[in-house]
């Protein structure tokens, strides 16, 4: 795999980046293994002022950071400026609440004190990071902060097409007083990630990405006994039941799925509506996403954004000719796309058979799913057809009536009235082909620690 920086609104091929040879990673390993026995001995609050200074200086730089981004994977320019805040965010919530979530936990067992029997957090070592494009900082934070706090290390393998992003947080960590070797990108090839995992200094591996990525890495991780974590796709759900607000729903809903350019996991890929409000609300998402303008991603008037690559939109092209001859009803909205840059005009699919490949497949760019359900419980009957199941969303005027609809998906995360978020301070993970494990707050601070436990006793004789 080459590593590159190719401007996905011109075309030009920025600047490339060699490959990573088998001595170079070897190296690399060796330094964080170094690095780990001396950070494993630090306290929480000294890996605390870490994170805080870079917190400090990424939201300091804001903008350089957000145009690297940009330039990189096409994102529109204010979009890239939130995921920096978000990128800050995160390392100050691992910075305020680490040493807390890091303490003991001390268990009632028969027989012994308060104090006796405790759960300690030891580091496991060094964790390899996978990581994708579609957000190049957020997607390095949600793990390096965690498993840094813990006081583990981090070698990073990105995605090909953000190795400047890649290289701009590594620096970040040193500039904000983290020893060498605590975070390392490296360029590796797809196949180092078999010499990496096989490496007995290396403890875990966490990765974001494709189903065909996570099989893969999770496959390698098994036959080295190495545990993993998966963030894999999503085709969220996006439900309105027939008393929701109708047009506070196809407002979110043209958001929902048309962020960052539709390139998101969580992004509402599958709108079911309820048979007595589809046709109103159609008409109100079609409005909607017709008044989106693609352009240039730096400019602020643009609403939506080019593709990562033309090889992204050439697949979706492929995708989308692949449900017209299932039968799918394809119809494009708004004006046309500019001839310049990696875009797709927003296309909307209807009519698609539940055991259509369609009605299975991830489409990562601005194409929409919407379904006409019967009911709330054919609502949620196509809502868990799918073999994802990472987030999804409830629009209903009745809290309650969303709550318990909510309770009924089979899917990580659900949000009611807004489409699936992400925060510095709510878990993120899914279930089914959407993988397994969690990231985020303590759930993803002790994925990779070794929850030791630590018994005090001054009984005497045998058990």
């Amino acid at each position: 795999m080459a590593y590159a920086t190719t401007n996905p609104y011109t075309g030009e091929v920025v600047k490339t980046f060699p490959t990573a040879t088998a001595e170079e990673i070897d190296a690399a390993i060796a330094k964080a293994d170094a690095t780990f026995q001396e950070w494993k001995k630090t306290t929480p609050e000294h890996r605390a002022a870490v994170l805080t200074k870079a917190a400090e200086l990424i939201r300091a730089d804001h903008r350089r950071y957000a145009e690297i981004l940009t330039l990189e994977m096409g994102k529109l320019i204010g979009e890239s400026e939130a995921e920096v805040e978000l990128t800050a965010k995160i390392f100050e919530y691992y910075a305020r609440y680490g040493a807390e979530l890091l303490k003991p936990r001390y268990l009632q067992a028969e027989g012994f004190g308060d104090q006796d029997v405790a759960l300690v957090n030891d580091p496991l070592g060094i964790i390899f990071t996978v990581e994708p494009w579609n957000f190049p900082y957020y997607q390095i934070v949600r793990t390096l902060a965690p498993l840094t706090t813990a006081g583990n290390v981090v070698v990073l393998k990105h995605a090909s097409n953000v190795p400047q992003s890649a290289a701009a947080f590594e620096q970040l960590l040193l500039e904000a007083g983290a020893p060498e070797g605590l975070f390392q990108n490296l360029y590796a090839s797809h196949e180092a990630s078999a010499q990496i995992l096989a490496d007995p200094r290396v403890r875990g591996v966490a990765l974001t990405g494709s189903e065909a990525a996570g099989a893969t890495i999770a496959s390698t991780a098994a036959q080295n006994l190495k545990k993993a974590t998966l963030e894999l796709g999503g085709a969220d759900a996006f439900i309105v039941l027939e008393d929701a607000e109708l047009e506070k729903a196809a407002n979110w809903a043209v958001m929902g799925r048309h962020w960052n350019g539709g390139q998101v996991c969580v992004s509402s890929k599958r709108i079911i509506v309820e048979d007595s409000v589809y046709d109103r609300f159609l008409e109100l998402y079609k409005e909607g996403v017709a008044k989106l303008v693609a352009g240039d991603p730096m400019d602020p008037a643009t609403t939506l954004a080019p593709l990562s690559s033309q090889g992204a939109a050439d697949d979706i092209v492929k995708l989308i000719e692949a449900a017209k001859g299932e039968g799918v009803a394809v119809e494009e909205i708004g004006a046309p796309v500019p001839s310049q840059g990696a875009f797709i005009r927003p296309t909307l699919l209807t009519d698609i058979p539940l055991d259509s490949k369609t009605a299975s497949t991830e489409f990562f760019g601005p194409v929409s799913q919407v379904y006409r359900a019967k009911d709330e419980a054919d609502a949620i009957h196509i809502a868990n057809s799918s073999p994802f199941g990472l987030g999804g969303s409830v629009f209903s005027q009745d809290i309650n009536r969303a709550q318990k609809v909510a309770r009924q998906l089979d899917t990580g995360m659900v949000f009611i009235n807004q489409p699936t978020g992400v925060k510095a301070d709510i878990p993120f993970g899914g279930v089914k082909h959407s993988g397994f494990g969690h990231e985020l707050i303590d759930l993803g601070l002790k994925e990779f620690v070794n929850e030791k436990v630590v018994v005090v006793t001054d009984i005497d004789g045998q058990f």
